[in-house]
């Protein structure tokens, strides 16, 4: 099978450092293999895009020598492919209907377990949509963070359809890995722990899993993940050679000192690169 992996930024602000060393890790995995490097825009949360950023980050990559092999795919374009998915879910009993609130959840330690609600029905409100979760262990082998496992019903039944009939980021992120054909998953540690209820979603949907690699979390000096939510600064497509050889650095490959632009700078990389070599870290102080 050709290799595909993918950047799927979301528009919530412009690229920083943190999104930076996912897509360059990324696309050194994908160009290591031979395969293809694709984009994905995870635009399916409204209330928290920020209007612009994603031309914006779209525009600002191939400034950093990232040229994807394919058009975007934007996930607010593919509400029909998330319906199917969910029609499939509710046919074959996997999900139901719940009025529960974080809040009303704290009594419970804030977790929904074995599809028992707090709060009654309540027609006269829409109800968000959760997945019945058993009482499995999910295990895989991240190549990075080495052997994990969860037990599924200590995370809790978890959310696939929102009140206001959004999807949840599992569920949309399952759909479009499987119709890209994504066969390795490279991005950031903080998404390590979703990983298990991801794989349980492609098991209930008949969906293949991928493989996956979580790179090292970049943390400020004092510790904080940098990230847009953090305010975290934007790298800046006008000097891209400064951010593009600190998230090289960051990554543990060797860089050429003489190389004039990004992309000569992200091919003397390559020659050098090893995806076994990525630092075997969750998290990394710059």
């Amino acid at each position: 099978m050709t290799y595909r992996g993918r950047f799927a930024p979301s528009p919530t602000g412009l690229l920083h450092f943190g999104s930076l060393v996912a897509a360059v890790g990324s696309w050194l995995c994908a160009r290591h293999a031979g395969g293809q490097w694709l984009l994905r825009v995870d635009d399916i949360d409204p209330p928290r895009e920020v209007p612009g950023s994603a031309g914006a980050i779209l525009a600002a990559l191939p400034a950093f020598g990232l040229v994807a092999d394919a058009p975007a795919l934007f996930q607010s374009q593919r509400q029909a492919a998330y319906d199917a998915a969910f029609e499939r879910l509710r046919a074959a009993d996997r999900v139901f209907p719940c009025w529960c609130s974080r809040a009303q959840l704290v009594e419970a330690g804030g977790i929904h377990r074995q599809g028992h609600c707090i709060t009654p029905p309540d027609p006269a409100r829409p109800p968000a949509w959760r997945l019945r979760v058993p009482d499995v262990t999910v295990a895989f082998d991240d190549a990075l963070q080495g052997p994990q496992r969860q037990d599924l019903a200590e995370a809790g039944d978890f959310v696939v359809r929102r009140v206001e009939g959004l999807y949840a980021y599992h569920l949309a992120c399952v759909v479009d890995d499987a119709f890209q054909g994504i066969t390795e998953v490279v991005r950031g540690n903080d998404l390590l722990d979703a990983t298990p209820r991801q794989i349980w979603l492609q098991r209930c949907l008949g969906l293949s899993t991928p493989a996956y690699r979580h790179l090292p979390l970049a943390l400020d000096g004092h510790g904080r993940k940098l990230s847009k939510s953090g305010q975290a600064h934007p790298v800046d497509p006008a000097d891209p050679m400064t951010a593009l050889r600190r998230a090289l650095a960051f990554l543990d490959v060797q860089t050429s000192a003489v190389a004039d632009s990004p992309a000569a700078l992200l091919d003397a990389a390559l020659e050098r690169f090893d995806p076994a070599r990525l630092p075997h870290l969750a998290a990394r102080t710059l």
